[in-house]
């Protein structure tokens, strides 16, 4: 048995190779071992998971522990991520546990991990629980001690309602959008279906059983998506709306069927968002840089983080940020919660092209031409800190920023190398006008490195 891919807010790995009931319970245990105690009034913690087939299984893994730490378990069954964390809110929950391995094929799963707060856990404590885990730490409770186990009937409603404060409903419904949904078959149908309909949307949606038979490649990109973009097109649809099988991440097919692709989602919100409510907004250093055009457009301030939702979130909250997200289509809200959200994106989006009385081709094509290339390279760890310097060095015409990696920014292109955490690869990411000036950039990354 390999050891599964850990991080400080989860881990995640195939079955049964990498994540078993008995991993499952070690890292929930881990978690549990750094909580208040159990016995407390009020030790709750909620689970959710994602759809997958493994994952009632694993439920009932991590259940068991939790209750065997003197926790009791809120249970929401299938449920998006982003609910998990309106619930560990609203549930006054000490932490909460999403069963999910994201975009991952099916042999895969996971846990992610949320504190009290509602949001994915910060890596100081993630750090703790990551040690526990290595130590094999525990906290079991006496019979008397042991904690309840409960389902909870309705998880959806809360979250519905706070997406639809953050916009105009009833402007929304005189339009009877026809919009296509593809959750997948992941977690994402439930409430996606509640908040399509209560916007008066005339609803297709494709993969609406959250079992886990995906009926493509779970990652909203392009290649994935060929057939839904086909169905949007044939279909006569004004939008279509993709998630990834914890619904945390959007992607958006135009009218014509054309994939617009996941950086545009969080572009999207903010042509929505900041002519309402100006102020700071915060996306990662691997996002592309529509979201510092249109806050500009907007007398917004743009920041950018470290890569990951943690750090998103940790900057929007230091900064107290008006809206933020990473561009792998993942707006966060904080009037919803500081958790990458795709029914946000989802309703802010439909807003913006009832407000604006436009297609979203239209809108896509009013904002600046800008394409991104992501390229890798196998490298071991100990020769990454030499590669940036040598790109520093040789690319002097470049601002460098090494909040996380080397990111070399120009007037209207940029180009990010950054380490793998879980394996010995470096990535490139560049954006710039078109493709092939982007593909130049991580090309003469690749050569800089092919050197040394």
């Amino acid at each position: 048995m390999s050891e599964p891919i850990i991080s400080v807010s989860g881990l995640r790995g195939t079955i049964p190779d990498q994540l078993t009931p008995l991993v499952a319970a070690r890292y929930i245990a881990a978690l549990a071992s750094t909580l208040p105690s159990g016995s407390l009034p009020g030790g709750k913690v909620v689970i959710g998971r994602d759809g997958r087939s493994s994952g009632r299984m694993l439920a009932a893994a991590v259940s068991a522990t939790l209750a065997a730490h003197g926790f009791d378990v809120i249970d929401l069954d299938a449920a998006a991520t982003p609910t998990v964390g309106i619930q560990v809110r609203e549930q006054r929950a000490v932490a909460g546990v999403q069963i999910s391995a994201s975009h991952n094929p099916k042999e895969y799963n996971g846990l992610k991990l949320f504190g009290s707060d509602g949001r994915i856990l910060t890596k100081s404590v993630g750090e703790k629980v990551l040690a526990g885990y290595r130590a094999a730490d525990a906290k079991w409770v006496g019979v008397d001690s042991i904690g309840q186990i409960q389902r909870l009937d309705d998880p959806h409603s809360v979250h519905l309602d706070l997406v639809l404060k953050t916009i105009d409903p009833a402007e929304v419904r005189e339009r009877r959008f026809k919009v296509l949904l593809d959750s997948n078959h992941g977690a994402g149908s439930l409430l996606g279906r509640q908040l399509l309909q209560a916007l008066g949307c005339e609803l297709t949606l494709l993969g609406d059983s959250p079992d886990g038979q995906f009926e493509h490649k779970p990652e909203p990109l392009a290649e994935n998506l060929q057939g839904v973009c086909e169905r949007v097109r044939s279909g006569g649809f004004d939008i279509g709306f993709c998630q990834d099988p914890d619904a945390d991440r959007l992607a958006v097919i135009d009218e014509r069927g054309q994939y617009i692709g996941e950086e545009m989602t969080l572009a999207l919100c903010l042509l929505q968002a900041l002519p309402n409510r100006s102020g700071t907004i915060v996306t990662n250093c691997a996002s592309s840089n529509l979201s510092q055009h249109i806050a500009a457009q907007h007398n917004s301030k743009c920041l950018r983080s470290a890569v990951g939702e943690a750090n998103v979130a940790d900057m929007m909250i230091a900064e107290q940020a008006v809206f933020g997200g990473e561009g792998s289509g993942g707006p966060i809200d904080p009037q919803v919660g500081y958790v990458r959200d795709s029914f946000v994106g989802m309703a802010r989006i439909l807003q913006l092209l009832t407000t604006s009385g436009k297609k979203v081709s239209q809108i896509v094509a009013s904002l600046p031409p800008l394409a991104m290339v992501k390229d890798k390279i196998t490298l071991e760890t100990s020769r990454l800190p030499r590669l940036l310097d040598a790109l520093t060095h040789q690319i002097s015409d470049a601002t460098s920023s090494r909040l996380d990696g080397l990111r070399l920014d120009w007037s209207d292109r940029w180009l990010l190398v950054r380490g793998s955490n879980t394996e010995p690869i470096v990535r490139f990411i560049a954006e710039a006008p078109t493709v092939a000036e982007a593909q130049m950039l991580c090309d003469r990354a690749r050569s800089i490195a092919d050197s040394l």
